[in-house]
């Protein structure tokens, strides 16, 4: 371990390793096999890339994505390790160069995709090779029909286990369901692996839920107040919304990019680009974006649809804030995201099973947006892990009052069954509102007794009501019959006067807003000297063709401008920078300081 430790601070500049990486690396060495479930910036990587220098032989790495595979290489190489990858972007002088290197001994890690590790020619290469250091399965939920990347070749992967029995192979994901976990242990022949489960808790991420007004409006206000200037993500649930998001942003001086499955490769490929190698890029996106995206300085994860499912949020929000420092997952919902989803998922082609789990998902990630509680704990509670209440979350931070909802709720109720639960909210509020508009005086619905009786309350108001208990499973919407809202069994206590209810009153938007946001530089000369070194790391990775994180990261710019080093020996001990760095950019960070102090 006193090797492996060598190699974390001299190679990739780390001081100590953190939670159970110290474990998982000197069982993987000692030819063990693991599964590994570690939250997205824990450090997963480590965990084979230290092996991998350790053992003889090269180490295959199953990657999905090329840009993964790419960047990871590109921050490898950077680091000073042999890397390398093979996709079908690799041209084939190169693919014959590094086959070369792998059999010479001169590669220590090899990326490659699930595709081409299973084609009999790349099989007949691994069989080549003098020596096989392990088998490293990144992003292993893909092998999981009950996950959210499936991906049908990663359940062929057992067979590395089949040919090369004595080899340690290492599954690695960040999220994992017990159905999840359970196929990676089967398909990926891991039984008798040791499984090292860390905890699902990302400490730096405030999590924050707005109900959804002006969705376009709310997300500008929240990036221009929290993080003006930042890289970030934001999730959409269809392309025309991508678009159109991306597109008013733009109007509104952001520099904002789209990316969805409706345009075309070099479009996608040409926008992720920039959006790793540039600092201040907005990517507005579908899911078709982001699984093993390593953009560690990443600020914020906004989503303006409900995500799908508990594991896509946590997936999706968990790409803010991988160099540990703040960031925050911004969700802003509201009750047509569920009917949409809903309509989505029971018009698929999946089978019945495969649908009552998703709908069991969907009702589990509306149930985060309405809790009054913990945001941490309920997300955490859904892996299966206990916690105390975070402090860090909206409503930790300003714990929302509830009020005695038991006389609108009734109202609600009420007017639900003499509508004879056949329309949508929409219709209910109105009746409730007095409104005798076309449809209401077409059904007669202006004579009930519940017309006119919830003018207490606005739409936005009601809308909220009707979202909470749809949460609470008091009401359905019911998407077959237009999304009509349904009474259900639990509702006869509350119209019978036995029982009542508290709930959330509307939120305000402007007294929600987040008050985490650190502002950690105290001065001019470091506003001025932080500036300096985010331009001379652009120029330097524009130089050498890799993203600006491969060259350093937020948090060792952010070490830089806060200790101020005036030594070599000084910087060695920043995050990040191994010998070979400090070699490299040593004399050139300590004149920007020096500048800096002038």
């Amino acid at each position: 371990m006193q090797h492996a430790l060598s190699i974390l601070q001299n190679t990739f500049g780390y001081p100590a390793f953190r939670g159970m990486q110290g474990d998982i690396i000197e069982h993987v060495a000692d030819g063990g096999h693991a599964l590994v479930l570690m939250p997205t910036g824990g450090g997963k990587s480590l965990c084979y890339q230290i092996p991998a220098l350790l053992r003889d032989g090269v180490a295959l790495v199953v990657s999905p994505l090329i840009a993964l595979m790419q960047d990871q290489v590109a921050a490898l190489q950077e680091a000073g390790v042999a890397a390398a990858c093979l996709n079908s972007a690799t041209a084939p002088e190169d693919a014959r160069e590094i086959a070369r290197m792998a059999r010479s001994g001169e590669l220590d890690l090899l990326y490659v995709a699930p595709e081409r590790l299973l084609s009999p020619r790349f099989l007949d290469f691994l069989a080549s090779l003098p020596q096989i250091a392990l088998f490293a399965i990144d992003e292993a939920h893909c092998v999981s029909q009950w996950g959210h990347d499936f991906r049908p070749e990663y359940q062929q992967l057992g067979l590395l286990f089949q040919r090369w029995p004595q080899v340690p192979r290492i599954a690695l994901t960040a999220t994992a369901d017990a159905e999840t976990r359970a196929d990676m242990l089967h398909f990926l022949q891991l039984q008798d692996a040791r499984q090292f489960v860390t905890s699902f808790d990302r400490p730096n991420l405030f999590y924050q839920v707005v109900e959804k007004d002006s969705a376009k409006k709310q997300l500008l206000a929240f990036i221009e107040h929290d993080y003006p200037g930042a890289s970030g993500i934001v999730y959409c649930l269809s392309r025309k919304r991508v678009d159109d998001t991306a597109a008013w942003l733009c109007e509104n001086g952001l520099r904002a990019l789209p990316y969805h499955a409706g345009m075309s490769h070099a479009e996608r490929d040409a926008n992720q680009r920039a959006f790793l190698r540039e600092d201040g890029i907005v990517m507005v996106a579908t899911i078709a974006f982001g699984m093993g995206i390593d953009k560690p300085d990443v600020r914020f994860v906004a989503h303006i649809d409900l995500p799908k499912s508990p594991e896509n949020f946590y997936q999706e929000s968990g790409r803010a804030g991988r160099d540990g420092l703040p960031a925050t997952s911004w969700l802003c919902y509201g009750l047509n995201d569920m009917v949409q989803l809903t309509q989505m998922i029971e018009s698929g082609d999946s089978a019945e099973q495969q649908k009552q789990v998703e709908l069991t998902k969907l009702d589990a990630m509306l149930g985060y947006c309405e809790t009054a509680s913990c945001r941490r704990q309920q997300i955490l509670a859904y892996f299966g892990e206990a916690s105390a209440p975070c402090g860090q979350c909206d409503n930790c931070q300003r714990p929302p009052a509830t009020f005695d909802a038991t006389v609108p709720v009734q109202k609600l109720l009420s007017c639900i069954y003499r509508v004879e639960q056949r329309f949508a909210a929409s219709h209910v509020i109105d009746v409730l509102l007095g409104r005798a508009n076309q449809s209401v005086t077409h059904f007669g619905h202006d004579k009930l007794s519940t017309f006119g009786i919830g003018r207490e309350l606005n739409q936005k108001g009601w809308r909220s009501i009707i979202r909470q208990l749809v949460a609470r499973k008091l009401l359905v919407v019911d998407i077959v019959r237009g999304q009509s809202l349904l009474l259900t069994d639990a509702c006869r206590p509350l119209l019978k006067g036995q029982q009542q209810i508290a709930l959330r009153p509307l939120a305000d938007d402007k007294k929600r807003q987040s008050v985490h946001a650190e502002r950690w530089l105290r001065t001019e000369r470091e506003e001025r000297l932080w500036q300096a070194l985010r331009r001379w790391r652009k120029a330097t990775a524009d130089e050498h063709n890799v993203p600006a994180y491969a060259v350093f990261s937020d948090k060792s710019l952010q070490e830089l401008v806060l200790q101020r080093p005036q030594t070599l020996a000084a910087l060695k001990k920043i995050y990040g920078l191994g010998e070979l760095k400090v070699a490299r950019y040593g004399s050139a960070l300590l004149a920007l300081v020096r500048d800096g102090e002038a």
